[in-house]
């Protein structure tokens, strides 16, 4: 049986993006967007990521729910789903 994949983009045209189980992106996109709209829209970074890896272990989630959704943090950023505030830290994310 083949896996579904997708590449994912970094917001950094200089970094590659990986290839990750679509199954598993869209777990962690929809964890992101969910928490992002229940704030407002706009958070930190920090409360993002531990808010969406909380969503993420209740639905257990199979690997690092950390590592996913920073890396799919990035690839929303990269494709203009979201965007950082500012330069300022700490950093702040929101949807765009």
């Amino acid at each position: 049986m083949k896996i579904d994949r997708i590449l994912t983009r970094h917001p950094d045209k200089t970094k590659r993006g990986v290839n990750i189980d679509r199954e598993k992106y869209d777990a962690a996109k929809a964890a992101i967007l969910e928490t992002l709209q229940l704030k407002g829209g706009e958070m930190t970074f920090d409360a993002l990521f531990e808010a969406a890896c909380k969503k993420l272990e209740k639905a257990r989630f199979e690997g690092s729910p950390g590592w996913y959704v920073t890396t799919v943090k990035l690839d929303l950023e990269a494709r203009r789903v979201i965007e950082r505030v500012g330069k300022d830290s700490p950093q702040r994310v929101r949807l765009m």
